[in-house]
């Protein structure tokens, strides 16, 4: 099943996503919740509904209720204010290709625990137009992953049974100001002002039950669902970047095992896979450096448009903007 958040009268507004229409949720069974945040609260309740729902529809059976094209509506993040946002490191290519690249050994530590950090979660938003202010644009950087939502509150979830809090899958664009995540990140804390202005997600969440033909074991040693969904991103219409989500070596059940520690996890709790090999221009310029002393940095700019594909997850766009303002922090350091 696919749900989307999309624009209606001001207000956030739950729809199921079929054969490319909206229906949206609370025309469709008095029921069914009109936002994210409730279908998430009641997660084990609505989804029957919501799927039965769905069937009705695509039986040929939904008359009465009013739908329209998907390219018609003003999209919104599928989780549109989430609880909180974490984005996790759960690919080693990417991470031996940066750490080969800075000239620096793989660091052993990966393998033995996956990481994450917090993000902002009420700079989430969905397709459409990222506002930057000018230190952003200081290396302006993409970068390609997936993401899960928690459906179900929990607390020391064990790995093997991390997949059932999963309400589904999205795209995922944490968007990344390199100078200033550098600058900040040499006094070891961090990542903040480099990551905190825009993370993007949609334009769709995709539950598990749709994507179970493209399930395929995780790696050796590791535990939980994995699926061979290749990913991709294009700036300005040109491929930069092309992976799998299967390539992740952590898993998302392992992640939350982590994430769930002595901590309570929330329905609406968004976490990231982070991202995948070749999935960001840091990496690749660095390679290009490595391979040719004379190869020219790549950073987005203003009006560049990102498009982000994942098999079955739909294709996020998003465009860089610049905001109307010369205000930088960068010229406030001591």
């Amino acid at each position: 099943m696919k749900l989307v958040t999309y624009l209606k009268n001001d207000h956030d507004q739950l729809a199921l996503l079929v054969n490319g229409m909206l229906y949206d949720t609370d025309m469709l069974h008095p029921d069914l919740p009109v936002s994210m945040a409730m279908f998430l609260n009641y997660w084990d309740d609505m989804l029957p509904l919501a799927k039965a729902c769905e069937q009705r529809i695509k039986d040929g059976m939904v008359r009465n209720v009013m739908a329209f094209p998907v390219n018609e509506a003003e999209l919104l993040a599928p989780v549109p204010h989430p609880t909180s946002c974490r984005d996790g490191y759960a690919f080693r290519q990417h991470v031996a290709s940066a750490r080969r690249n800075r000239k620096v050994d793989m660091i052993p530590e990966f393998d033995q625990y996956p990481i994450f950090y917090f993000t902002n979660h009420n700079s989430i938003q969905g397709p459409g137009n990222v506002y930057c202010m000018p230190d952003h644009f200081e290396k302006l950087d993409f970068e390609l992953e997936a993401a899960i939502v928690i459906s179900k509150p929990g607390r020391n979830i064990k790995a093997a049974e991390a997949d059932e809090y999963i309400a589904g899958l999205m795209i995922m664009n944490d968007m990344s100001a390199r100078r200033l995540q550098m600058e900040e990140m040499l006094l070891n804390l961090g990542p903040a002002k480099g990551k905190d202005f825009a993370t993007c997600i949609g334009p769709v969440l995709v539950t598990l039950d749709e994507l179970e033909a493209q399930e395929v074991p995780c790696k050796e040693n590791h535990t939980g669902r994995a699926w061979n969904l290749a990913m991709s991103c294009k700036v300005n219409g040109i491929e930069v970047s092309r992976g799998n989500v299967s390539q992740m070596d952590w898993t998302f059940a392992e992640i939350i095992e982590r994430c769930s520690y002595g901590v309570n996890l929330y329905p609406g709790d968004v976490i990231g896979s982070g991202t995948v090999g070749t999935g960001c221009f840091l990496e690749l310029n660095g390679t290009g450096k490595l391979d040719d002393p004379n190869y020219q940095e790549q950073w987005l700019q203003a009006g560049d448009v990102v498009e982000m594909e994942i098999d079955g997850l739909g294709i996020l766009h998003n465009t860089m903007v610049r905001e109307d303002s010369n205000f930088s922090i960068l010229d406030l350091k001591k």
